[in-house]
Order: structure tokens, then sequence, then C-alpha cells
């Protein structure tokens, strides 16, 4: 079973995500609703893939990122950007620290899914 873990701080997005994936016996779901925590459970769990939002309480996701990135045992975890910002500069900014896609939110739960199959090779 592959570990994904959900680091964002807006209830509803965290609802939608495990809607949409919660079902999948393939996934075990982790959720962290701050950066802090986020970067804990990726420490202590190790997922295969991180869904994580830019504008978090007590550690942002571009802090995050670029902290999993820099140490060598965390480094090869996928990481998405799922944020609401959309401007060419934020995209740009979380591609540089490391993460390997980004989505806008809103986003479609089914093009999430599809982007999740193609990460996984499904």
């Amino acid at each position: 079973m592959r570990k994904i873990l959900i680091v964002e701080d807006d209830e509803i997005v965290q609802d939608l995500v495990n809607a949409t994936l919660g079902g999948d016996s393939r996934y075990d779901l982790l959720q962290a609703f701050d950066g802090e925590r986020g970067l804990e459970l990726a420490y202590e769990q190790k997922p295969t893939l991180i869904l994580l939002d830019i504008d978090l309480p007590k550690l942002n996701g571009l802090e995050v990122c670029r902290a999993l990135r820099s140490d060598p045992n965390y480094a090869s975890i996928y990481i998405l950007m799922l944020s609401a910002l959309s401007q060419h500069e934020d995209i740009k900014a979380g591609l540089e620290v490391g993460a390997d896609d980004y989505f806008v939110k809103p986003f479609s739960p089914l093009a999430l899914l599809r982007k999740i199959d193609q990460i996984f090779g499904n």
C-alpha cells in the first residue's frame, strides 16, 4: 500500500482529497493541517507522495519542500503542490524548491486522480 500525505490546512480540500482517494485500497492516506506536522509525518512515515499546500500555518509548503529535498533520505518523495497561488512566479517558486509538479486550486478531483495514477504508473 502506498502512503500519501496530504498537508493542507483547508478542511474542505482535505475532505475533497479524502473523498477522491479514500475509497481506494491501494492508498494509505495521512493528514496534516500545518507544515510543521506535515514535515514530522513525512519524516516518521516516509510517504511515497505528498500533496502539499504552500500557504500553511507554522511552516509554509515551500519550507517543507526545501527541508525534504535537502535530506537525501527523503529527497525522492514525489511532491505535488496543491495551491490557490496561481501566478507564474508562485508556480516557479514551488518548482524551484523541488516540487515535482504543481496543481492550482480549485482542481478537478478526476484530474488529481489521473495525475496520481500517472505518478504511480497505474
